[in-house]
């Protein structure tokens, strides 16, 4: 049997990820493709339960180190069990997040050494990249206005000072630059029916 694609979504904050990702779903079931849609962290009930852990509470609760290994444990787990036979049964995968947002957030603004990220990602995990990520690319300013209108209340990962998401932003686009083999980067600005096309005109050659 042919494997699946795995395909992430990455992006800072409000950059409308859980909007595309179903809108893509949608377009590729009706392609005839078997789609898989899931999250980081989460995904599987062990994921599910540290995502919990990471997200509740004070920003004081864990430093970067911490996080990362949150983060490296919760994604074995979710690779093991629910991506890796996905992609073997021939799905196609769409994730909501993966390693590459530890290491915008964790790395890039958390200054925790990419490699040392990778290091976590090779033990737990085997290294699992996806086919291709999709960037959502979006001003600081618009991602947080839009965070904002969805929700009053954010989480621990949403509610950091306005420069953390600077750096975060930089590094996804420093990886996209890096790692262009992989990155799609897609302009999040727009009505999301505009959006999801950029976002299937970059799988073209994947279909």
């Amino acid at each position: 049997m042919e494997r699946g694609r795995f395909i992430s979504l990455e992006g800072g904050e409000g950059a409308g990820k859980s909007t595309q990702i179903r809108l893509l779903a949608e377009a590729l079931e009706a392609r005839g493709k078997h789609v898989v849609v899931t999250r980081e962290p989460g995904g599987t009930e062990g994921a599910e339960a540290i995502r919990a852990l990471l997200l509740s509470g004070g920003q004081d609760r864990w430093n970067d180190a911490t996080e990362a290994l949150l983060f490296a444990a919760a994604r074995a787990d979710h690779v093991a069990k629910l991506i890796r036979p996905a992609l073997d049964r021939g799905d196609w995968v769409l994730c909501d997040r993966f390693v590459d947002s530890t290491r915008a957030y964790q790395g890039g603004a958390g200054g925790m050494a990419d490699a040392d990220i990778l290091m976590l990602h090779q033990i737990g995990s085997g290294g699992l990249l996806p086919d291709r990520t999709l960037l959502l690319d979006l001003p600081v300013e618009e991602g947080a206005r839009r965070a904002a209108a969805r929700s009053a209340t954010a989480d621990r990962m949403g509610a950091k000072a306005r420069d953390y998401y600077q750096k975060v932003g930089a590094r996804f686009r420093a990886m996209a630059e890096a790692e262009a083999d992989r990155f799609r980067l897609i302009d999040a600005m727009g009505a999301p029916e505009d959006v999801s096309a950029r976002l299937l005109a970059a799988l073209d050659d994947l279909l």
